[in-house]
């Protein structure tokens, strides 16, 4: 006798339809600052109620919700952090990235899903004519001073990949340069490099406090303005653009690296960084869902494949292109070859 599949189950839809919820709790506990105390020793109900300031009752149901959703541990009445969360939610881990909370559940970009369907009829974003790819939007200083921590290992891995600790006289520019991190990571490598960093100046004040904690602010200097209007100069060893390409549709994407092409001196390379999801467009899944980041935040801004970016960076004059899967990211690095 033939068997019959399982029926299928609503499970994935009602959870999904719920999900708002698991973000909404991460978000307040990281606010609580129940996974420091957690790793403080503070590891029952009514501790960490008096510690945080919460009632009991609600220390219950949201700690309980954690454990149930990844997050915390759980044995008898007492809590316990688990790897992930004592990596990265104790804010005493150097490690620590609780402070990203504070851009990825901004207004900023969670306005942008409010109503998909509008957003899916237009092809694109209908928080405003242009998005978070407006003018000095202030979203961007928000992201320099929350992200840093996620980007810091990728800007070292990206400083090792193109061999800064050689040590060669650099010229970096640092394209939408944001927290710094990139080009400080570069300057901390290789002493004998000076970076530009180029983005809006009210973001530029936190990659130079970035860099003179770094102890690189002698070699870091600022342009401030719009990375399609400001002039770049020339003679660049290393243009860096680090999750940029991505708010653009591939025409302007394929102009801007036409300019960063005639301001390499010859020989000199662009890094990319970015998402750079598989030719079928849904694998790997986090770069792969990355585009409908852009489609709520951005008027026609994608997650491109290696093949869209090999094309546009060849049209704008460039000899080849390899592209670096990461380590320690869901992100890939382009290095393209005046």
């Amino acid at each position: 006798m033939q068997q019959q599949a399982p029926l299928p189950t609503p499970e994935i839809i009602f959870d999904t339809l719920n999900s708002y919820q698991r973000t909404a709790s991460l978000k307040g506990a990281i606010e609580l600052d129940i996974f420091t105390a957690i790793g403080q020793g503070k590891r029952t109900v009514k501790t960490l109620a008096e510690h945080c300031r919460a009632s009991e009752r609600g220390m219950r149901i949201l700690c309980d919700y954690l454990v149930v959703n990844g997050f915390l541990n759980k044995s008898g009445s007492e809590y316990s952090l688990n790897p992930v969360s004592a990596a990265f939610l104790d804010r005493r881990a150097p490690t620590c990235l609780a402070s990203i909370s504070e851009f990825i559940t901004s207004s900023h970009l969670t306005e942008g899903f409010k109503d998909v369907a509008a957003i899916v009829r237009k092809g694109g974003t209908v928080i405003s004519q242009e998005g978070s790819i407006a003018p000095d939007h202030p979203m961007w200083a928000l992201f320099a001073r929350s992200m840093a921590p996620m980007m810091a290992p990728t800007a070292e891995a990206i400083a090792q990949l193109i061999g800064a600790e050689v040590g060669q006289p650099w010229k970096v520019l640092d394209i939408a340069a944001g927290h710094g991190l990139f080009g400080i990571a570069i300057a901390k490598k290789n002493p004998k490099s000076a970076i530009v960093a180029l983005d809006w100046a009210q973001v530029l004040t936190v990659a130079q406090e970035n860099a003179r904690a770094a102890g690189v602010g002698d070699r870091y200097h600022l342009l401030a303005g719009s990375a399609f209007e400001v002039e770049y100069g020339d003679g660049y060893d290393i243009v860096l653009l680090t999750n940029f390409f991505h708010h653009f549709d591939a025409t302007t994407c394929e102009s801007l690296m036409r300019k960063v092409h005639g301001a390499l001196k010859a020989g000199g390379r662009a890094v990319t960084l970015e998402f750079v999801p598989n030719e079928d467009r849904v694998s790997p899944a986090v770069p792969a869902t990355f585009a409908m980041m852009m489609l709520g935040v951005t008027p026609a801004g994608d997650a491109y494949t290696f093949s869209e970016y090999d094309r546009m960076f060849q049209k704008a004059g460039f000899s080849r292109s390899e592209i670096h899967p990461l380590a320690t990211s869901p992100e890939s690095v382009i290095v393209s070859q005046k």
